[in-house]
């Protein structure tokens, strides 16, 4: 990858600070099926840049009962 090409995808611990989480809990989450869709290439886990987005997309919350709705129905 070139310096000039934007990040595409990023890896569990790159992840984990961007959301100030543990990579314990993003772990637990792939294996509950929580959180962002990923990839797994040759045993290493990395996540889309697109899905990371649409998935923080997803979880916003105005209150704890009512998701908030961005650009379509929720």
């Amino acid at each position: 990858m070139q310096p000039s090409e934007p990040v595409r995808h990023l890896n569990q611990r790159q992840l984990a600070e961007r959301w100030d989480l543990s990579e314990a809990t993003l772990e637990r989450w792939r294996s509950e099926g929580i959180g962002p869709v990923f990839l797994k290439l040759q045993g290493q886990v990395r996540y889309r840049i697109e899905d990371i987005e649409a998935f923080e997309v997803d979880s916003l919350r105005r209150s704890t009962s009512t998701r908030e709705v961005i650009g379509g129905a929720a």
